[in-house]
């Protein structure tokens, strides 16, 4: 069955300069990237995207983890398509907990817990169909995608951007 996920290439990640060891190992999957861009992430983006966790004692720290507060202020988001999209990527992802996580798994590989407790696990990938569909389009506006994944109108708004000068 063909669906969607997304995929965070997380601030440490970046910050350990990973990007193209997490792709080529995603890239393993032969599912398809039909959005990617660079997000300075912000603390509602944060909070939105890990709303499930919010009552947990770690809750703040993991905002502050995606954030860029310890590491680069920076993600790379990503959504991947294609067959068994979901279990493919997390397959590859391994083990929320790095040190549960299959060696050879991203997370084993590359992922660490920290003093605080909080899980430097490199990656996130979304869990079920679901959770794809409510974090693609918080991370992305339909027309950032290059295939109309979920349905979308198309609005006329009078909106205040930056433009290049």
């Amino acid at each position: 069955m063909e669906q969607q996920t997304l995929v965070l290439v997380k601030p440490d990640g970046l910050k350990k300069s990973l990007t193209g060891n997490v792709l080529a190992r995603l890239s393993e999957t032969k599912l398809d990237i039909v959005a990617a861009k660079i997000v300075k992430v912000s603390r509602e983006l944060a909070e939105q995207h890990y709303i499930s966790l919010k009552d947990k004692p770690f809750f703040n720290e993991l905002l502050r983890y995606l954030m860029g507060e310890y590491h680069k202020k920076k993600v790379m988001a990503l959504v991947y398509w294609g067959d068994d999209a979901i279990g493919k990527v997390r397959k590859i992802c391994g083990a929320t907990n790095p040190e549960e996580a299959d060696p050879v798994s991203i997370r084993g590989a590359y992922g660490r817990i920290t003093t605080k407790g909080v899980y430097e696990n490199v990656i996130h990938a979304s869990t079920n169909e679901e959770e794809a569909e409510r974090e693609i389009k918080l991370w992305f506006q339909p027309d950032d995608i290059i295939m109309d994944l979920y349905p979308s109108k198309s609005v006329e708004e009078k909106i205040k951007r930056r433009v290049w000068a």
